[in-house]
């Protein structure tokens, strides 16, 4: 698989991140995250950071909030300086449009300005819910026609978009048309649901008696931007009993887990392996047909 990039996606606690470490030995590969709360300092136990280096993992600030502009900017520069050594960049996370900006050159509107944001907030509580969507279909009827007028949010991104000349529902959608910009080879991992279920009560058990209450209070108490608020668990093992955060963050992520499969099922020129089995098993199966497929590329 020489000069190939690897791109290994898949819902959360499919085992990406043991396959990973794997390769790392096998093929020398060298990891970059494309997972949106590893991105984030201080947070290895409700992150679930792999236990060997990373790029991309740990290295911001819980007081910044980070756009996937900056994090496809940040894993361009990662990639091509791993090809650039003679490496080979082993792409891997579930956060689905994080993965896709890592490999492709996607058109990422530039995130708003703050002042910029509560302008549009204040226009949404001001003229409310129906007048925001009546601007809004005023402006770009194809997003307005996406969103219900109580969905603030993404109402207010929507008016964002359309004041920058984007849109909330682009006439093509280059997130799955977007060719890698180096030769790549994509894997997912997928498994029954019951099966990811049951990672993903052990998991979070695990995290609870790995300290996540006190890594999250101690997170909690500083300075935190809108989106490392967003990290699945902070706020819960931050502020709620043991057992409650537990039972939330479960059911939280096992709703993340089926959202990610969504996007695994989505993914377009990819090889699905059964994640059901031991990292070293999948891990020899993804080589294999590594170069098999390798092969077969130089002979067409």
């Amino acid at each position: 698989m020489t000069g190939r990039v690897l791109g290994l996606f898949g819902p959360t606690a499919a085992g990406k991140s043991a396959v990973a470490g794997v390769l790392r030995n096998r093929l020398g590969a060298e990891v970059v995250s494309a997972d949106s709360a590893a991105l984030y300092q201080c947070l290895p136990v409700l992150t679930a950071a792999p236990p060997y280096p990373a790029r991309l993992v740990g290295t911001v600030p819980l007081d910044r909030n980070v756009s996937v502009g900056e994090y496809q900017h940040w894993a361009h520069a990662a990639v091509d300086d791993i090809l650039e050594a003679g490496g080979r960049p082993l792409v891997a996370g579930g956060t689905g449009l994080y993965f896709r900006a890592a490999l492709s050159s996607l058109a990422i509107p530039p995130p708003p300005t703050d002042e910029e944001r509560a302008r549009w907030q204040d226009v949404y509580d001001r003229v409310g819910p129906e007048g925001a969507h009546a601007l809004l279909a005023g402006r770009d009827p194809a997003a307005a026609a996406r969103v219900h007028a109580n969905d603030r949010k993404r109402i207010v991104r929507a008016l964002e978009l359309a004041e920058a000349g984007g849109s909330l529902a682009p006439a093509e959608n280059t997130l799955w048309t977007a060719a890698a910009r180096h030769p790549t080879l994509v894997f997912v991992l997928d498994l029954p649901l019951e099966e990811l279920d049951r990672r993903i009560e052990r998991r979070t058990r695990a995290m609870a008696a790995s300290g996540a209450a006190e890594e999250a209070r101690r997170a909690w108490a500083r300075p935190l931007s809108e989106t490392a608020r967003k990290v699945l668990g902070l706020e819960q093992f931050a502020t709620l009993p043991r057992a409650e955060a537990v039972a939330e963050v479960e059911q939280a992520t096992k709703r993340l887990a089926r959202y990610q499969r969504k996007w695994l099922r989505s993914l377009r020129g990819v090889v699905t392996l059964d994640g059901n089995r031991p990292a070293e098993e999948i891990a020899d199966e993804l080589v294999a047909l590594g170069r098999t497929r390798e092969c077969l590329s130089r002979h067409l």
